[in-house]
C-alpha cells in the first residue's frame, strides 16, 4: 500500500489529505497560512508541519505504519524557477523534522509542486483536464487540455485584474451607491443597503471606514454579498455590477477554451469560490452564456477539495 500527501497552501489556511493508493482519504488536518511570500518561509514551514501531523494522527486509526512515496504541494502564489526551489527546501525540513508519525520514502519525481489553481482544477472536476474559474476574493481562469497544454487567463491582483471576483463587485458597489448618492446615478438600494450593514448614519461615512481604518482586499471582498443581495432583489444597478462580472467570468473562460481546446471537444468546466454562491443566480447566468457559447461543455460545482486534487497529482506522480 502506497501513501500520499496532498496539500492545498493558502493565504488563511493550510488543508492536508492523506490518501493511500486506491484514492480513499485515511487522514484531514488543517492548519494556517503556509503562503511563503507573504508570512515567511518558517511559518509556512509550521502551518504545512501541523497540517501533515493532524492528518497523519487520523489516518494512524487505520493503519499503524505510514509511509509517504509522494507528495504534492499546490501553493498560492508559486509559479517561478524560484518558486520551486524554495519549496522544495521547505519539503526537505519537513523530511527533516523528527516530530511527525509518518516515514519518508520520497523520490524526486515524486515531489510535485505547483500552483494552487491546478489542484484546484483536479480536485473540482476529479481529474487533470478542464478550466476552473476561480471567483473568490480574487479571480484566476486557469484551463489544461489532454496533450497537458495549459492556459491562465487573470490572477493579477486587486490592482491589476481580478475582474469578476468578490473584490470588484464590492468595490463596484460602493462606487455605484456613492454615485447614485451625488447624483450622478439612478437610485439604488444600495446606499441604504451599505449604511445598514456597516452602521453608517450617512452614505459619506464609507469614507471612514475604507480609508483611515485601512481596509484590504479582504475585508472590502466580503461586502460582495450587499451588492449580490440588493441584486437578488431586483436592483438595477447591483445586477449591473453582477451583469458585468459574468461578462468579464464569460470572456476570460472563453479565452483559455479557444486558446487551448479543440472545437466541440467535451471537457468540463469547474467554478469555485465564494462569489458562485451569491443569491443573484451568478452561477446560472455564467452557465448559461458559457453553455450558449459551447453547447459542448458541460459547467459543474467542485466534485472534491482542491487538497484532493493535491492528492491525486500525488498519486499520479508514481504511475507517470
Amino acid at each position: 500500500m502506497s501513501y500520499v500527501l496532498g496539500i492545498d497552501g493558502g493565504g488563511s489556511k493550510t488543508v492536508c489529505i492523506l490518501m493511500d493508493d486506491s484514492h480513499q482519504v485515511l487522514g484531514r488536518g488543517e492548519a494556517g497560512a503556509s503562503n511563503y511570500q507573504s508570512i515567511g518561509i518558517e511559518a509556512a514551514v509550521n502551518s504545512i508541519h501541523s497540517a501533515i501531523n493532524a492528518a497523519a494522527n487520523e489516518a494512524l486509526k487505520f493503519t499503524n505504519t505510514i509511509k509517504i512515496a509522494a507528495i504534492c504541494l499546490g501553493l498560492a502564489g508559486v509559479g517561478r524557477s524560484g518558486d520551486i526551489e524554495v519549496v522544495k527546501s521547505m519539503v526537505q525540513e519537513l523530511k527533516n523534522s523528527q516530530f511527525l508519525p509518518i516515514t519518508w520514502n520520497l523520490q524526486p519525481t515524486n515531489i510535485v509542486i505547483c500552483h494552487d489553481a491546478l489542484i484546484a482544477l483536479v480536485g473540482g472536476v476529479g481529474q487533470d483536464v478542464g478550466i476552473v474559474v476561480a471567483a473568490g476574493t480574487g479571480s484566476i481562469i486557469f484551463g489544461r487540455n489532454q496533450q497537458g497544454e495549459t492556459k491562465r487567463v487573470g490572477g493579477w491582483g486587486y490592482i491589476l485584474g481580478d475582474e469578476g471576483s468578490a473584490y470588484k463587485i464590492a468595490v463596484a458597489g460602493m462606487q455605484t451607491a456613492l454615485k447614485s448618492y451625488d447624483g450622478r446615478e439612478i437610485s439604488t438600494s444600495l446606499v441604504n443597503d451599505f449604511k445598514q450593514h456597516l452602521g453608517l448614519q450617512n452614505i459619506e461615512e464609507l469614507i471612514e471606514v475604507i480609508y483611515p481604518r485601512k481596509w484590504g482586499v479582504k475585508e472590502i471582498a466580503s461586502l460582495a454579498p450587499i451588492v449580490d443581495l440588493a441584486a437578488a432583489s431586483g436592483d438595477e444597478l447591483a445586477n449591473s455590477i453582477i451583469d458585468d462580472a459574468v461578462k468579464e467570468l464569460v470572456k476570460a473562460t472563453s479565452t483559455v477554451i479557444e486558446a487551448i481546446f479543440s472545437p466541440n471537444s467535451a471537457f468540463e468546466i469547474v467554478t469555485t469560490g465564494s462569489v458562485w454562491r451569491g443569491k443573484s443566480q451568478i452561477h446560472e447566468r455564467f452557465t448559461t452564456a458559457i453553455v450558449n457559447q459551447c453547447p459542448w461543455v458541460k459547467v459543474i460545482l467542485p466534485r472534491y477539495e482542491p487538497a484532493y486534487g493535491a492528492g491525486l497529482l500525488a498519486l499520479q506522480s508514481l504511475v507517470s
